[in-house]
């Protein structure tokens, strides 16, 4: 692969990687946001793919196809299975209706940002990220530094999904978000992490998500809502 073709084909996906961090801030249906997910994940595969594929590192490629099993199949699959249930269960507790329970568990009805705000915030991020990467880009100018400031603007974005969604699935979201930026910073700043360390932080992840999907589940059982601010309520 020429440097050429592998500058423009890193940079689209980049691109793609970004993109759809921003647009789980635009989009409130749930379904909508794993999705998003779930692309999110096939351009951090994409991203580690080409960096193998350019450096004719084989482990790489394998920590590609491992990264794009786990990030655009099996964590978006348990997610939308929460989802599932979840909306199930309120058109259950409404007469097979699903006006409130369901529709409601199945969006983001008020987040404690609205749309056009989270938007520029992530503008504001992004630029953010770019400023504080350039000192490290500035001391290796490769392809794969030179985006460097994408993983950290989806770090940023992803922690910001995590402190303003209200629905404790768009949180896990969020923080599935905040990873992907994680792991995207590592890959183009130090072209990749060993094998067995990425297999355990995907491990981790993996723990993670199904903890938080069970206690989402043992909450929503309990109150009958995933709504952060109704459980203030409740506590207070």
């Amino acid at each position: 692969m020429s440097e050429g073709v592998f500058t423009q084909l890193l940079n689209l996906a980049c691109g793609a990687f970004l993109l759809a961090a921003v647009v789980v801030l635009w989009r409130r249906e749930l379904a909508a946001i794993v999705r998003l997910f779930a692309l999110q994940g096939l351009a951090l595969t994409a991203i580690a793919l080409l960096l193998g594929l350019h450096e004719d590192r084989w482990g790489l490629i394998v920590v590609a196809v491992g990264i794009g099993a786990l990030r655009a199949g099996l964590l978006p699959y348990l997610i939308r299975r929460a989802l599932k249930a979840f909306v199930a269960e309120g058109e259950g507790e409404n007469g097979g209706l699903g006006r409130h329970g369901g529709s409601e568990e199945a969006r983001e009805t008020q987040p404690l940002v609205n749309v056009a705000a989270s938007l520029l915030t992530a503008a504001a991020l992004t630029l953010l990220a770019y400023a504080v990467a350039r000192p490290l880009v500035e001391l290796d100018p490769t392809p794969a530094t030179r985006a460097l400031p994408v993983g950290l603007a989806v770090v940023l974005i992803g922690f910001f999904v995590l402190v303003t969604r209200r629905r404790a699935l768009a949180q896990v979201v969020g923080f599935l978000l905040l990873d992907n930026g994680i792991t995207a910073t590592a890959f183009l700043a130090a072209s990749g992490v060993p094998l067995i360390v990425e297999l355990g932080v995907s491990f981790d992840v993996l723990l993670a998500v199904l903890v938080l999907q069970v206690l989402t589940l043992r909450v929503r059982e309990a109150f009958g809502t995933t709504d952060i601010d109704d459980l203030r309520e409740l506590h207070d």
